[in-house]
């Protein structure tokens, strides 16, 4: 069963429930930013986010697009869909476990005054024993297009000095702290700021915390970025309390640096996340 509701501002999202999950997913953004199962919480929520029109949303899954970060300064860091408000398509509940939602975005004046492309963005949730998000970009414009992007997925986590990253041992990393390239045989735990863009990745990710394990598969994209801003910039970073950074990592899907995709006109891209725990 799904309802649409609203905060008292106006703020409106979905809410889905079905025999293995519940949900909340913004019409802003088209942004999930509650995914529960009987095992707990997938995903981070900054306990004082902002649910305002024009205003990111801090934690769940921001979709950056169509530029990821900063690359590009005549875009917006992330892009603008993040903060851009998607129809609602439909709502498909296949059986009693499996609920389908589709969102889209497409140009406008608007949009075409910040980005000169005509495009169509899709956004299909798939609500089970598994989350499932498929970004589809259909470029409806006569010329080509370059696309980065990103599922900057916030996951919930018991503290970060319990984690432990497998999957990306020995894949080339740009350290975005340092501008260093590397690559380290062990897998990754945080006890400081890191900020990487892993590249050539083509196996599952697993991230372990001391209650749980959470796998991530992806496909359309070989980039990854690990992120988590830690004591300082955490302190410093709007709609996040200071001690924050405990609470969560971000391991984010993307088509990001040299993994970038050219779509020619008419033609699409799917960036896919499977996240199962």
């Amino acid at each position: 069963m799904y309802s649409i509701k609203s905060f008292e501002n106006g703020f409106e999202y979905i809410e889905i429930q079905n025999e293995f999950a519940s949900a909340k997913i913004a019409l802003q953004g088209a942004h999930i930013f509650e995914y529960v199962t009987k095992r707990g919480s997938l995903l981070w929520l900054s306990e004082i986010s902002a649910f305002q029109s024009g205003v990111a949303i801090r934690g769940g899954i921001p979709l950056c697009w169509p530029r990821f970060g900063s690359l590009d300064s005549s875009l917006p860091q992330h892009g603008f869909a993040r903060t851009e408000m998607f129809e609602l398509v439909e709502v498909i509940e296949k059986d009693a476990a499996t609920t389908e939602i589709l969102m889209r975005f497409s140009d406008s004046h608007a949009t075409r005054q910040i980005w000169d492309y005509k495009f169509v963005l899709e956004v299909k949730i798939t609500l089970t024993q598994e989350l499932k998000i498929e970004l589809t970009t259909t470029n409806k414009d006569t010329k080509e297009m370059m696309l980065t992007q990103a599922l900057h997925t916030y996951f919930n986590i018991t503290d970060i000095s319990n984690i432990t990253i497998k999957g990306l041992e020995e894949k080339p990393y740009l350290d975005t702290l340092t501008n260093e390239q590397r690559s380290d045989k062990n897998s990754i735990t945080v006890d400081k700021e890191i900020d990487r863009v892993y590249q050539e990745v083509d196996r599952d990710i697993i991230l372990i915390d001391i209650k749980k394990e959470i796998k991530l598969h992806t496909e359309g994209s070989s980039s990854v970025i690990v992120w988590n801003p830690w004591i300082e910039k955490c302190s410093k970073m709007s709609y996040m309390n200071k001690d924050a950074y405990k609470e969560f990592i971000c391991i984010e899907s993307a088509n990001a640096f040299d993994d970038f995709k050219m779509l020619k006109s008419q033609k699409s891209h799917t960036l896919s996340l499977i996240a199962s725990f």
